[in-house]
This record gives C-alpha cells, sequence and structure tokens, in this order.
C-alpha cells in the first residue's frame, strides 16, 4: 500500500488541482518505527500520475464538494485527499482544508504560478481564469527532525549550513521548527527543516535533495535515509 495527498484550490463548483504528493509518515528507513506527521515526499507520484489526476478527483473530491454545495455550505480555499492506495483501489484516509507537511514542500517546488494569485482568484470566485504552471520536473523534501522525536526531544541546538544547502542548485531548505535567536538559527520543534530539491526526474531530485541535507548541520537529530526509493523502484530507477 502506498500514501499520496491530492491537493486542489477549490471556490464553490471551482475546482483546480495543484499537483499529488506522495508522503511517508513512519519514522525510519523500510517504514518502520512510530507514525510521525511525515519524514519526506515527493511530486510527482509514479503510483498516480498527473495524467490520472482528474480520474481520481472524480472518485474522491468532486462528489464532496457537490455534496456541500447541495446543503447550502459551498467550500472556498485549499482541500487535500488524503489517500491510500491499495490492491481494491483508493480509500480515503483523511481530508484537510489545508496543505500538507511535508507535502507542501515539493508541491511549492513545483508551483511556477504565483500561490498568492490562486489564493486571491479562490477568494474572488475567479479560479476558472487561472491559468496554473506546474514544473514537470520531479521534486523530493527530506525531513530533518529532533532525535526523539515524535516523543519527547530537545530543543534549542544550534543549525548550520542553510545558506550552504540553498546555493546548491535547484535546492530550498524550508525552515519549520526553528527560531532564531542572537543571529543563530536554533531547533525549537520536533521537525526542524526540510531540504527539498528539483531534478529532471525523481532519482536526481533525490540525489539534490540528500546533497542538500548533508550540507546541514544539527546535534541530536534523525532523517530517514530511503524518501523516494519506493517510486525509483515502481519506474526501474533503483
Amino acid at each position: 500500500m502506498n500514501e499520496i495527498s491530492i491537493f486542489g484550490a477549490i471556490c464553490d463548483d471551482k475546482y483546480l488541482i495543484l499537483c499529488p504528493a506522495r508522503d511517508y509518515k513512519r519514522l525510519e528507513a523500510g517504514d518502520a518505527g512510530p507514525n510521525t506527521g511525515g519524514m519526506g515526499a515527493y511530486s510527482p507520484a509514479p503510483i498516480l500520475p498527473d495524467d490520472q489526476l482528474n480520474a481520481m478527483a472524480d472518485i474522491v473530491t468532486r462528489p464532496i464538494l457537490a455534496e456541500m454545495a447541495r446543503r447550502g455550505t459551498p467550500f472556498t480555499g485549499i482541500l487535500y485527499a488524503g489517500l491510500m492506495m491499495t490492491a481494491d483501489g483508493p480509500k480515503v484516509l483523511e481530508y484537510n482544508t489545508r496543505f500538507g507537511d511535508p507535502e507542501c514542500q515539493p508541491l511549492l517546488m513545483r508551483l511556477k504560478s504565483d500561490l498568492v494569485d490562486i489564493m486571491q482568484a479562490c477568494i474572488a470566485g475567479e479560479l476558472d481564469k487561472v491559468e496554473l504552471d506546474i514544473d514537470e520536473r520531479s521534486t523530493l523534501g527530506v525531513v530533518l527532525t529532533a532525535k526523539g522525536y515524535p516523543g519527547s526531544y530537545p530543543k534549542g541546538m544550534p543549525i548550520s549550513g542553510i545558506e550552504k544547502a540553498n546555493e546548491l542548485d535547484g535546492v530550498y531548505v524550508f525552515q519549520a521548527g526553528t527560531k532564531a535567536q542572537d543571529g543563530q538559527i536554533l531547533a525549537n520543534g520536533g521537525r526542524v527543516l526540510c531540504a527539498t530539491a528539483l531534478g529532471k526526474d525523481l532519482k536526481e531530485a533525490q540525489a539534490h535533495a540528500y546533497e542538500g541535507m548533508a550540507c546541514l548541520s544539527m546535534e541530536d537529530s534523525q532523517i530517514r535515509t530511503d524518501i523516494g526509493l519506493k517510486g525509483l523502484k515502481r519506474l526501474g530507477l533503483a
């Protein structure tokens, strides 16, 4: 089974599919260890190619929007459907009215359109006027967490290497559980950073993301070492 999330911007009956992302919930490589908020993600996902998104939305998203409208409570905003792809077809795990983390980071790297413009079009009811521009390249993000997460974990560890990682081609480090203090970036949460990268394909995106992660230094930290591996195997690249 494989988990995948589909994100869309919505205003009443107008639905703009942004792109899907494959998330990794378990703490350790090989899907071992406790469940977490997410240890990494990539997009697009071979388990659900972009050319199948509309058909999937017809199953798991558009019926929900139609029912909300029928009840007189039409929805405006971001909706994501968290799915489990099984041998018996897609199973919905959850719906959320927000971007997911860490799926959002690879999504934003692929999104060439201005996110603010999309949000304003939602508010104005003009989603049909948005020309969505999605980068065809792959993106992959690796999350760095404090050791002990998702249980109890330390805080206050200095972080270095963010600027060095951001200088790499196609790499950007998103900060989550951090704080700035006396000119230093410190860990201030369980999931601390997400090194995210673009690549011509999933294999290159994975290599760039882990190259970016290698630039980062934080005591008492942990990462998964196999983000993207299942996708690579499905594509015959691993």
